[in-house]
């Protein structure tokens, strides 16, 4: 360990004690001469390393400096980037603990000062909770949206391009998998990072360690001949791993029980498909989640006979706040009724609404069954702010807007919802209204079931992000400044349940919408009860 200033004066004070008197002497006095330059070799020595570590710090500044330069000409352009994102946070986690924090401790000057400063601003960047939602965002993209592990590696996001991938990175994506026992995900991401491995000059990851995963995870999916060979090739690179030892005397005892087994015995390695399915729930595996999915991808999933009966129209309702300016409306479908209404809102009202909302912003709620109290669920993963007329005088006009083009009372509606989808932010199938067996879904509110659905979409997304009905297999893909409408109820107060819809993972952009979801109360003569039970 290098000497300190502290120990210098410490052996300067020890050589005054021993040395005393030294005017008596003129060998002590030479002696004395030698320490001065001793004591200043030293000084020199503890310069060249504090600035070595300052060397460091000014690296690290520079390299945080630029990226943030680069990210912050348009903020949300850069984060819209699911990979951009992943690997933002993986920077301040993983990368920050392992490359950084030992560089800040190591630098012996102001420390305390330095590391409490850093802290301070660190209470705003991503955390190892936000590494785990960033992955699971990733590999929820890549399922639903069915892209191709290399292309992600390469920075191919369905079009479009962000940051490469490195061995190491593709590595983190897998090992995040694994700690989640998601031996599907880890075999491609430890493939891809192998890939990546044998093509990297400087090694960002060791190939051994990338076997070790890889291995387990494929005698995992249950391809205990291929997990047999990378073992083998593990035990090339580390010839002492004993994990490795013991794996391959475990494979070849079980495939020699499996050959004695069988009448035909298998051929030679390799001769067996690799395979690597996708575990998935019952919900998952069901016909509505595959329907979801597909529609999500922009995939047309049934015919609609009645199409050639869909009409665009202005409509002004005979209000005064719409004669001037009636209404853009495109029918979309007819039974259950859906819309949508074009230029609604305009660009200056949409900034208004997201400066307002910005600071409220909480993690989006869903109503529990059970309970009927509002909590949060990894299937809707977005912030939500509720604003109310007073809040603005925009937010009241809007309000009013809404009921002209409707005719609903929104005076018994809830407040104005807006919400801001994350990293794939989505919001899996679900009804909008209260079912029977929800008796206390909205109790106290006091005000009835969700009557209709009011949705704006105050931004245009890039790829992904659709609203979809997966009953009747309509798609919406967010248009900035036009708002969705359909009626969750009959006219008898029964659900439609041909309104179960959903919000797909945004994957690349960033969706804004805001939601008015109006009530029955208020609406006894706008909207009558009807003769029959499917008016």
């Amino acid at each position: 360990m290098f000497l300190t200033l502290r120990h210098i004066m410490l052996c300067a004070c020890v050589a005054s004690q021993v040395l005393a008197e030294l005017f008596t002497s003129m060998a002590h006095m030479q002696k004395a001469l030698e320490a001065e330059r001793d004591i200043a070799l030293v000084i020199r020595q503890y310069v060249r390393i504090q600035e070595e570590k300052l060397k460091n710090l000014e690296r690290i500044a520079n390299e945080i400096d630029q990226h943030s330069a680069r990210a912050l000409e348009n903020p949300e352009y850069y984060l819209a980037n699911p990979v951009n994102a992943y690997l933002f946070v993986k920077y301040f986690t993983l990368d920050w603990d392992r490359d950084i924090d030992p560089v800040l401790k190591n630098n012996t000057s102001n420390t305390g000062v330095l590391s409490k400063t850093i802290e301070l601003h660190r209470q705003d960047l991503p955390t190892y909770e936000d590494l785990t939602g960033t992955v699971n965002a990733l590999l929820r993209l890549q399922d639903t949206y069915k892209l191709d592990t290399s292309s992600i590696a390469r920075g191919d996001l369905g079009g479009s391009s962000s940051s490469q991938l490195s061995a190491e990175e593709c590595f983190e994506i897998g090992r995040q998998s694994y700690k989640n026992e998601d031996f599907y995900h880890t075999v491609m991401w430890m493939q891809e990072a192998l890939d990546r491995n044998f093509i990297e000059t400087n090694q960002t990851v060791s190939r051994s360690l990338i076997l070790d995963y890889l291995t387990y995870s494929t005698y995992k999916q249950g391809n205990i001949r291929h997990a047999l060979v990378l073992t083998k090739e593990l035990l090339l690179l580390e010839p002492d791993h004993s994990r490795a030892q013991s794996n391959k005397l475990y494979y070849e005892k079980i495939l020699l029980e499996e050959e004695q087994s069988q009448a035909n015995r298998h051929g030679d390695e390799g001769d067996i498909p690799i395979q690597n399915k996708r575990q998935l729930d019952d919900y998952r595996n069901s016909e509505e989640f595959v329907i979801y999915e597909r529609l999500c991808r922009g995939e047309k999933t049934q015919e609609y006979m009645y199409q050639h009966k869909l009409v665009c129209r202005y409509r002004d309702n005979k209000n005064p706040l719409l004669i001037l300016q009636p209404v853009k409306e495109e029918e979309v479908y007819l039974d259950p009724w859906l819309v949508i209404y074009h230029d609604v809102i305009s660009d200056r009202e949409i900034n208004i609404i997201k400066q307002l909302a910005v600071p409220k912003l909480g993690r989006a709620t869903v109503h529990n069954v059970v309970t009927g109290k509002l909590e949060i669920a990894n299937y809707r993963i977005s912030k939500s702010a509720w604003l109310r007329a007073e809040d603005h005088p925009v937010i009241d006009r809007l309000n009013k807007r809404i009921q002209a083009i409707t005719g609903l009372d929104v005076e018994t509606a809830e407040e104005l919802q807006i919400a801001n989808y994350g990293i794939a932010g989505h919001y899996e199938p679900h009804f909008d209204f209260a079912r029977k067996e929800e008796k206390d879904a909205f109790r106290d509110l006091g005000t009835g079931n969700r009557i209709a659905t009011w949705l704006t979409y105050m931004t245009s997304v890039e790829a992904g992000g659709a609203t979809v009905f997966p009953y009747i297999g309509v798609k919406l893909f967010p248009i900035k400044g036009a708002a969705a409408f359909w009626y969750n109820l009959y006219r008898s107060g029964e659900g439609i349940y041909n309104t179960r819809h959903a919000a797909c993972p945004v994957l690349v952009g960033t969706k804004w919408v805001s939601n008015k979801w109006i009530h029955e109360r208020g609406q006894e003569f706008r909207r009558p009860c009807g003769l029959n039970s499917d008016e």
